[in-house]
C-alpha cells in the first residue's frame, strides 16, 4: 500500500485484501523508497483510534 497519510486513504485496503485474498506486506509513509516499511497491522489500528 502506498501514500498512507490518513486512514481514510488507507481504510480501503482492508477490503481489498479480504476480496482478493493477499496480505499487506508493506506501506509508503512517504515519498522515497526508502520510506517503505514492514506493515504492522496492530500498529495501524492503533494509530486509527488514537487519532
Amino acid at each position: 500500500m502506498t501514500k498512507l497519510d490518513g486512514t481514510a486513504k488507507g481504510g480501503v485496503i482492508f477490503q481489498i485484501c479480504r476480496e482478493l485474498k493477499v496480505p499487506v506486506r508493506y506501506i509508503g509513509v512517504g515519498e522515497g523508497i526508502e520510506d517503505l516499511q514492514n506493515f504492522d497491522p496492530a500498529m495501524y489500528v492503533e494509530a486509527i483510534f488514537t487519532k
